[in-house]
């Protein structure tokens, strides 16, 4: 052991004993794992010109300070001297003796060189830094001081065991703190200057310092750029603490600083998590495969551990065009005319998805094209609208006839034949452009983006043709700089009406059926008294809810800045005195007035009566996208309320981001149990115990499978009676029911009907007028008892959240084949079995989780897909009935084809739905079960012997991050 007198930076001097520790000592959770050691003799070895070199020596993995001159040129090799005293080789390093003195022979081995350095301390610094990589040990912590929100590296044997503190040197000079935090001196608590102790907050732990100074350059960096787009656009109230002046008419103004919830969105927390978790699973997989060739199931299942797949969540907007759709997304994304005007609700039956751009800072939009033979066939049936002059003409397809044509092919184009239009220059170039099913645009430029994207969305407004909408079936819109809005949200413009192209009509009905939440949009004025939004929101509640995945709906009424002082205040019976501001008071009175009716609206509503919700389920939001950038309207930014959508969004994108960060770490848990498992099965006891733990485990297997298979017979008896009672009310109500829509005793304009329902048979029995303000669906109203019948059970076997006592998912999730109060668990070897097993079977019911949901929609559906399926003969059929009394066929051969098939229709779609009930039960068995023998079968099996790295220290570290994931 060596001694020394070390003078610190000139203010203290103290004599201190450095040593390495031994690797017992060197533990996580220690205040510091390798204390460096110093010499006297430094100051001469710098006089005398001599340098140090640190490296590995590959055939022992011990990390040593060598003489740079016994180095080989290539630094691959080094001179090893003879002397086994440790006191004798440190002699000699610091001598500096060459190698051919010293009367035995020098050793000549392979080594990885890490650095030079100039004097022994610097060396062994570095020795003590690459032995701590290594190991995997903590030497740096990466913090930010919160009294002055300063980024910096500190030792971490500097923080307090609570490690929310740390000790502060007294220092004034930079360099002085910089050397102190490179030597990792110890804080002397009683010295005459007293080191301070500050609030801290860690984000990152490091081996080295120049690791620790590469993860705070970063972070700084994104913090810089986080505040550089503050500037640019403002950031939500929630994140940003807020300061203005008085409201006295001065114009307002945002200063901007990190709050404590901003620094913690701004840092990712989650994502460093995450990070953490792969660089240990990294050093496991690398040790892995360095040891144990054998163990490649283990290698692999770690590295599919890395790729992880999950839908993201869908928000799905109802609203028609010019309810500031465009503007509002635009503002939630703080990017002003991001998306041009008509983006949303242009195309009558468009998808447009909006999402985060993940991988450059690109704006991208992925369009996706019908096909060449949709569109040639589409195109006839435009024409033949066009040229229908009989009683069987509809305006409303007349109108969007003309409207597709001409916004293709210019303004003449429906004065022309098809054939004639074939000859057209423009049409070859239509052909050409759908000979690809996909177009791309990608721009860093967002202007030069919208001017680009806009001929696929908007409609005609010149006349000269080239917009392409009618042409497009879907649009995907990627957006830069968002992720911690749209990360892991896709938002989706629903169209909310029937086509005729039936390709994109069913498209817009699955994408609804994925909506977790609902965002209804209105321009405020009419947001009570329209009926568009609330007549769409209604008709597809059973893709919503019970044939859905809906949760929540926020009713959005926008343009709140676009009113009249006076004419408002006379129509509100308002007194609002001249020396205030009177456009914002009667904005702020017309919000508080709009939510409290929406509200009201909702709740007599039988929307809410088909969810059977709370009063959570719906939010009303009252938003100005354009106060939100313009601050001269003296509007605050929340008044704008476009951050607290900001909000809504920021918080589903980040509860999901930690349940996907929760999910790896879990799973890395299990698979360290499950090496150590194996680490620890050295013995013949051990062995016997495994044989014990199969048979035990193989019994509950069987066990809960007979238990699924007894719950599956009881909610397969409770649906069938309710189905059996459903088909039976159908069959007597059908006729009538399908008498009562085709033939409406009450139609005046028999005309207008006749095209109505010429209309309804060419879309299988579906029409939505251009008004929107009545839906006839025959199907729907045929399965109408169907439906009414099994709600309440199936909405209690597949609810949409919440418990019932009787869900699919409640009884997975009470699945299990482990005992945890079993005899056999005493072992330590069994333990880490255990939670191996335990972890792998909370996986493999995750994963059912998604499937579970599907395959409910599919169950859902399947009634009316199954009477639609019997139908669309008939309706095709009815569809192309012309000439006399047309309407009357069309209307006897609808009614007699649903008499005709009553029977057996119904029955049909009640076996289906049953049949498929019995695939659920089938699908999670085919999951559980395999999955879980194979769980055992990797746990389980015989020890080769072979002992294994050992990870407690690294289960530990999980255990830990799963704390900080729960806190």
């Amino acid at each position: 052991m060596a001694f020394c007198k070390v003078e610190e930076f000139g203010e203290w001097k103290e004599e201190k004993d450095f040593h390495f520790k031994s690797d017992e000592e060197c533990k996580m959770g220690e205040k510091s794992d390798y204390e460096p050691m110093v010499y006297e003799e430094d100051n001469q070895s710098m006089d005398r010109g001599l340098t140090f070199a640190v490296v590995t020596l590959q055939d022992t993995d011990e990390v040593m300070v060598v003489a740079s001159d016994w180095l080989s040129t290539d630094q691959k090799q080094c001179y090893w001297p003879p002397f086994k005293s440790p006191e004798k080789y440190l002699e000699t390093v610091k001598s500096n003796l060459e190698p051919s003195t010293g009367g035995k022979p020098w050793e000549k081995l392979n080594v990885i060189f890490h650095g030079k350095h100039d004097t022994y301390e610097e060396a062994v610094n570095n020795q003590v830094e690459q032995r701590a990589l290594k190991d995997g040990l903590i030497l740096y912590k990466v913090v930010t001081l919160q009294k002055s929100n300063e980024l910096t590296v500190i030792p971490a044997t500097w923080l307090n065991e609570e490690i929310r503190q740390c000790y502060w040197p007294p220092f004034k000079s930079p360099e002085k703190c910089t050397e102190a935090v490179k030597n990792r001196f110890e804080p002397p608590v009683t010295e005459k200057k007293p080191w301070e102790m500050l609030n801290i907050q860690v984000h990152w732990e490091c081996a080295t310092y120049n690791q620790a100074k590469d993860k705070q350059k970063a972070l700084k960096e994104q913090r810089e750029r986080f505040l550089f787009k503050s500037t640019l656009h403002p950031a939500p109230a929630s994140s940003l603490q807020i300061s203005q002046f008085s409201s006295h008419g001065a114009k307002r103004k945002r200063d901007y600083e990190f709050s404590d919830s901003s620094r913690e969105s701004l840092l990712t927390t989650d994502m460093e998590i995450m990070e953490k978790a792969k660089n240990i699973m990294k050093r496991v997989t690398d040790n892995l495969v360095h040891t144990i060739i054998m163990h490649n199931d283990i290698i692999s299942k770690i590295n599919k551990m890395y790729t992880v797949n999950r839908n993201k969540a869908t928000i799905g907007i109802f609203g028609r065009a010019g309810e500031g759709k465009s503007s509002l997304l635009s503002a939630i994304l703080g990017k002003q005319d991001l998306l041009p005007s008509g983006c949303f609700g242009a195309c009558t039956s468009v998808v447009t998805q909006v999402e985060a751009n993940l991988t450059d800072s690109n704006y991208i939009a992925e369009i996706e094209l019908i096909s060449k033979e949709e569109w040639e066939k589409e195109l006839k049936d435009l024409f033949r609208y066009m040229q229908d002059e009989s009683e069987d003409g509809n305006e409303d397809l007349i109108e969007i006839a003309e409207e597709k044509i001409t916004a293709v092919y210019g303004a003449d184009a429906d004065q022309k034949t098809l054939e004639e239009l074939k000859k057209d220059d423009k049409y070859a170039e239509i052909e050409n452009l759908l000979s690809n099913s996909k177009k791309t645009i990608s721009e860093s430029d967002v202007s030069e983006f919208a001017t680009n994207f806009a001929q696929f969305i908007q409609h005609n407004m010149t006349g000269s043709g080239g917009r392409y909408w009618p042409l497009v079936k879907s649009v995907n819109i990627k957006i830069p700089d968002c992720h911690e809005l749209l990360e892991h949200i896709a938002i989706v413009d629903i169209p909310g009406t029937g086509d005729c192209n039936k390709t994109r009509d069913d498209l817009w009905k699955s994408k609804l059926r994925e909506c977790s939440s609902v965002w209804i949009v209105s321009s405020i004025n009419r947001a009570i008294d329209d009926k568009d939004p609330w007549g769409i929101l209604k008709h597809c509640i059973e893709e919503l809810g019970p044939g859905g995945e809906c949760k929540h709906i926020n009713f959005i009424c926008t343009k709140t800045d676009d009113i009249n002082p006076v004419a408002y205040m006379r129509s509100a019976r308002l007194t609002i005195p001249k020396d205030k501001d009177q456009k914002i008071m009667c904005i702020r009175h017309r919000n508080e007035e709009a939510k409290t009716k929406v509200k009201e609206k909702f709740d007599k509503s039988e929307i809410k009566e088909r969810f059977r919700t709370n009063n959570d389920f719906l939010q009303v939001f009252t938003v100005s996208s354009y106060a939100f950038f313009d601050t001269s309207l003296n509007l605050e930014s929340a008044e704008t309320e476009i951050p607290k959508l900001q909000d809504v969004l920021r918080g589903l994108n980040k509860s999901i981001n930690r349940e996907l960060v929760r999910d790896y770490v879990y799973e890395a848990k299990g698979v360290l149990s499950l090496i150590q498992s194996v680490q620890l099965d050295t013995d013949k006891k051990a062995a016997e115990t495994k044989v014990t733990i199969r048979k035990v485990l193989e019994n509950n297997l069987m066990k809960a499978l007979n238990e699924l298979d007894t719950y599956f017979d009881s909610i397969y008896n409770d649906l069938d009676q309710c189905l059996s009672k459903g088909v039976e009310e159908s069959v007597q109500l059908c006729v009538a029911s399908t008498m009562k829509l085709v033939s409406p005793a009450a139609e005046k304009d028999r005309r207008g009907f006749h095209k109505t329902l010429r209309t309804l048979c060419k879309n299988y029995g579906y029409y939505l007028p251009q008004n929107r303000d009545t839906v006839l669906d025959l199907n729907k109203r045929l399965v109408e008892p169907l439906y009414e019948h099994v709600e309440e059970i199936f909405n209690q076997i597949f609810p949409v959240s919440g418990k019932t006592g009787k869900s699919v998912q409640e009884h997975i999730d009470k699945f299990t084949i482990i005992q945890s109060d079993a005899v056999y668990l005493r072992s330590s070897v069994v333990r880490h079995i255990q939670n191996f097993i335990k972890i792998e079977e909370a996986k493999l019911k995750a994963s059912l989780y998604r499937t579970i949901v599907e395959l409910k929609k599919d169950i859902y559906t399947s009634i009316i897909k199954t009477i639609l399926n019997e139908m669309a003969s008939c309706y095709e059929n009815a569809a192309v009935l012309t000439g006399a009394g047309s309407m009357k066929k069309r209307q006897d051969m609808l009614i007699s084809t649903v008499d005709e098939k009553k029977q057996d229709m119904f029955h049909k779609a009640k076996m289906e739905v049953l049949q498929k009930l019995k695939n659920v039960k089938l699908n999670i068995k085919d999951v559980l079960e395999p999955g879980l023998k194979k769980a055992m079968d990797l746990s389980l099996s015989q020890s080769s012997n072979v002992k294994m790295m050992d990870v407690s220290r690294e289960i530990d570290q999980m255990e830990a991050l799963l704390k900080q994931l729960s806190d």
